[in-house]
């Protein structure tokens, strides 16, 4: 069967070396990480990570099995897309001038983005959403000369309703 994207959360116990455990896990069995998001959660000793992936069933139930097995988890799911929403942070800074501005402002209120910094040779755009909004909003501005760009990677969660302990 043909890999695909998975989206994987993680609840761990909020202390040192957690993440670097998990992402050791994740390497030594040949996962290339896509994306990697760590967040607090409702619980100040809990943390949330999330693990964007390419793999197939096989691989998803071998990861979560072995990640299942750190005593510092506490649960770990697959964020179902038909059911989770993900979200993503840009940041891109564009050169620009008085000319390009207003078509540059024009795509950043359609793609309901901010304008953050201004100055005589450049713009800084922040932009959240789903990341195919990103991804879009990056192919209208190709046209323009993008200087840097900064994604924090997925972060999701369930619709379920899922407590946390």
């Amino acid at each position: 069967m043909a890999d695909r994207k998975e989206v994987v959360s993680i609840l761990v116990d909020n202390q040192s070396n957690v993440l670097t455990r998990i992402v050791s896990l994740y390497g030594r069995r040949g996962f290339n990480i896509d994306s990697l998001t760590v967040s607090a959660t409702n619980h100040p000793d809990i943390s949330r990570i999330t693990i964007v992936f390419n793999g197939s069933d096989q691989s998803l139930y071998q990861i979560i099995t072995q990640t299942q097995k750190l005593e510092v988890v506490r649960d770990i799911f697959v964020l179902d897309a038909s059911n989770s929403l993900y979200r993503e942070l840009l940041l891109v800074k564009i050169k620009t001038d008085k000319t390009e501005r207003t078509s540059l402002k024009e795509i950043v209120d359609i793609y309901r983005g901010k304008i953050i910094d201004l100055s005589k040779e450049s713009m800084i755009i922040e932009l959240t959403g789903a990341p195919e909004k990103l991804d879009g909003f990056m192919k209208m501005i190709d046209c323009y000369d993008v200087v840097e760009v900064c994604r924090t990677g997925i972060t999701g969660i369930s619709r379920d309703l899922r407590e946390i302990h």
